[in-house]
């Protein structure tokens, strides 16, 4: 008979499945495979953006490994700058982050570094805050045994900047400033235009990502995730994409 604990994972696992399955239809078993391994070790969630599948690789991101070492009881994070290794004129930072498992652990030390040239477009300008993220999810990943690598350590190339028309292509940007910042705004405008996407489509596609009842109740994390997968999945398969957005086509006034 199944414990209490064992139907939750089988229930995230399941909402796992349909999830992914709805994002990339292309799924591998491989990566399926992964996915369950992944949710019964780690609790990982995808509708919270504890996870991304990029190129058909998995990764962890900052939000699922946080929630990890909170959920379990991670005493503490120490984070230093390494001096020797930033120029900040330069835009270049280096952390070292050492994670306690337990008052007793004498902890697991990991090493970020970042700067203009590694970090995407998104956060370009926050390099100090990139390098910190990085040196806490690889001391995180060393403390709980996490193989894959998470998203906020791999950098993509940069894109040029969106015009102005972009802009006004999409939604409004929420007051409450969780709906991303000018940054996250500009790409997701670039993909629309790029891909020539109903930004009112997208909007319900991103609420139902993020898995929110509205997407001003979205982290900004998490609308970063949701730009990063419709870039990924428009590039590759921009049929896919616009067969997702045309299932949300009943929406689209309740939307507006």
């Amino acid at each position: 008979m199944r414990t209490s604990s064992q139907e939750s994972v089988a229930k995230l696992t399941r909402k796992n499945i349909r999830l992914i399955k709805l994002q990339h239809p292309e799924v591998s078993n491989l990566n399926l495979s992964a996915l369950r391994d992944l949710t019964r070790n780690f609790r990982f969630s995808l509708s919270t953006g504890e996870l991304l599948l990029l190129d058909g690789r998995w990764y962890v991101t900052h939000t699922g490994l946080l929630r990890l070492g909170c959920g379990a009881g991670c005493a503490g994070i120490q984070v230093s700058v390494l001096r020797e290794f930033c120029d900040p004129a330069a835009g270049r930072w280096a952390f070292k982050a050492t994670v306690y498992r337990s008052r007793s652990c004498k902890g697991f030390v990991g090493h970020g570094d970042a700067e203009p040239s590694n970090v995407s477009e998104l956060v370009r300008g926050a390099e100090m805050r990139v390098a910190e993220t990085r040196a806490v999810n690889r001391a995180l990943r060393k403390a709980y045994g996490i193989g894959i690598c998470s998203v906020e350590e791999i950098g993509t190339s940069s894109e040029p900047a969106p015009s102005s028309r972009e802009s006004k292509r999409l939604p409004p940007q929420p007051t409450n400033g969780n709906y991303g910042g000018p940054k996250v705004r500009d790409r997701l405008c670039q993909i629309i235009r790029q891909h020539q996407l109903d930004p009112t489509l997208v909007k319900a596609y991103a609420t139902d990502f993020c898995g929110t009842k509205t997407l001003r109740e979205a982290t900004r994390e998490q609308v970063e995730n949701f730009v990063t997968h419709l870039a990924d999945w428009a590039a590759k398969d921009k049929n896919a994409v616009l067969c997702q957005l045309n299932s949300y086509l009943g929406s689209k006034e309740g939307a507006a």
